[in-house]
């Protein structure tokens, strides 16, 4: 059975740091482009970062550029989120999310994705 699982969420302080992980079980994670995303209440759902197959290929949204990192373990069979400099209006349930892909690239949209972990919540208060 497919299944993704995220961990490391948790409650933080502004400037603080977190880092997500993301694990595959019941298949391997290397034929698939890997998406983040986040879902704050009564928001819709939103893009975070996305890497391709190889990890050669990576998306951020503009409000995450330069403090947020993905990068994936494919040995591991896990992808990873680094959160650096975070603010309170990064809290969100965050969600990773996996789609079986041929090419070397990823998508930044949920609609693009068919498998969902069960999602992670991170807090970023003081």
């Amino acid at each position: 059975q497919l299944q993704l699982v995220e961990s490391g969420g948790g409650l933080v302080q502004p400037g603080g740091s977190l880092r997500l992980s993301c694990a595959a079980s019941g298949f391997t994670l290397d034929s698939y482009a890997i998406g983040w995303f986040r879902q704050a209440p009564g928001k819709e759902r939103e893009g975070v970062s996305c890497i391709s197959r190889s990890g050669g290929s990576t998306n951020y949204a503009d409000s995450v550029k330069g403090r947020f990192t993905i990068s994936r373990d494919n040995a591991k069979n896990t992808v990873y989120l680094q959160m650096n400099s975070l603010k309170p209006e990064d809290t969100a349930v965050y969600y990773c999310a996996a789609t079986l892909i041929l090419f070397d690239i990823c998508m930044p949209r949920p609609r693009d994705y068919a498998y969902w972990g069960q999602g992670t919540q991170v807090t970023v208060s003081s």
